[in-house]
């Protein structure tokens, strides 16, 4: 079975990880909580969550990657070297590597961003380097996804499910999204 690890970091957006965390858990997807340097991180809202593990060289066995954004926390990624090194191989290696958020900045530090196109939080995009933004609120390239900021976490946990062979079709008619948000099937 296919399995995914978000990574935590002091200052994320929680609202962007645990939703991510709790579609993936519904579609009966492996999903891991892993901790950038500690068992219990504390989010910019000052919410403190336990996580499954710490990051270490086993996130190359992982077939997705999902950073969540928060300025804190998209900056402490980016300065993770064994996070960076391990983003870049599992891009190398054809795994999904994602991000939402101000969290792109890390998958720009780590030189993913080169030459793709990438969506992120508005007011982040003058801190990328590299890439081409769109405006859409969950983009696709090849094996980069990434998606705006915590208004646009489901449609990016679905489309990130969907990417690994889950059904979330299932999952969006169970949590209400169609009754919630006006967006067709096959967002």
């Amino acid at each position: 079975m296919k399995k995914a690890a978000v990574i935590f970091a002091n200052g994320c957006e929680e609202g962007e990880a645990l939703t991510i965390v709790d579609i993936f858990r519904r579609a009966e997807l492996t999903c891991d909580m892993v901790g950038l340097d500690n068992m219990e991180i504390t989010g910019a809202h000052d919410i403190t969550m336990r996580m499954d593990k710490v990051l270490s060289e086993d996130l190359k066995e992982y077939d997705m990657v999902i950073l969540p954004g928060g300025y804190g926390g998209a900056d402490a990624m980016a300065h993770c070297e064994l996070l960076k090194d391990c983003l870049r191989e599992m891009n190398q290696a054809g795994k999904f590597v994602t991000a939402i958020c101000a969290a792109p900045l890390a998958l720009d530090a780590a030189g993913i961003l080169e030459g793709r196109t990438f969506t992120c939080y508005p007011t982040t995009a003058a801190k990328i380097l590299h890439g081409t933004r769109s405006d859409d609120k969950v983009v696709v390239d090849g094996n980069l996804i990434t998606s705006q900021g915590p208004a646009t976490a489901y449609a990016f946990a679905y489309k990130l499910v969907d990417a690994l062979g889950g059904d979330s079709l299932t999952v969006k008619k169970r949590m209400v999204y169609f009754n919630a948000f006006d967006v067709k099937e096959d967002e």
